[in-house]
């Protein structure tokens, strides 16, 4: 009777283990896949960020280009009139 009682509390420690076992591993699939989930959507913004910080510098660029043109053009005015 002591050997059935010993065995059978040895087996009940052995499958808590293992569903512990089980549990844990669960634990640590849902913890990657929430990590990966959390890197897919950094890099997603991330990806938007530099979208929207080349949009800005090619406007600027464009801008500051035009800026040059017309000084450039006033410059030139300016020029022309000394000469005649």
């Amino acid at each position: 009777m002591k050997k059935l009682v010993v065995s059978l509390a040895v087996m009940g420690m052995v499958l808590s283990v293992a569903s512990c076992r089980e549990t844990t591993g669960e634990k640590a699939e849902e913890a990657v896949e929430a990590a990966a989930q959390d890197t897919e959507n950094n890099l997603e913004r991330a990806g938007e960020a530099i979208e929207e910080a080349v949009e800005e510098t090619g406007e600027a660029l464009e801008a500051a280009g035009e800026e040059i043109e017309e000084e450039v053009e006033g410059t030139d005015d300016m020029n022309g009139d000394d000469d005649n």
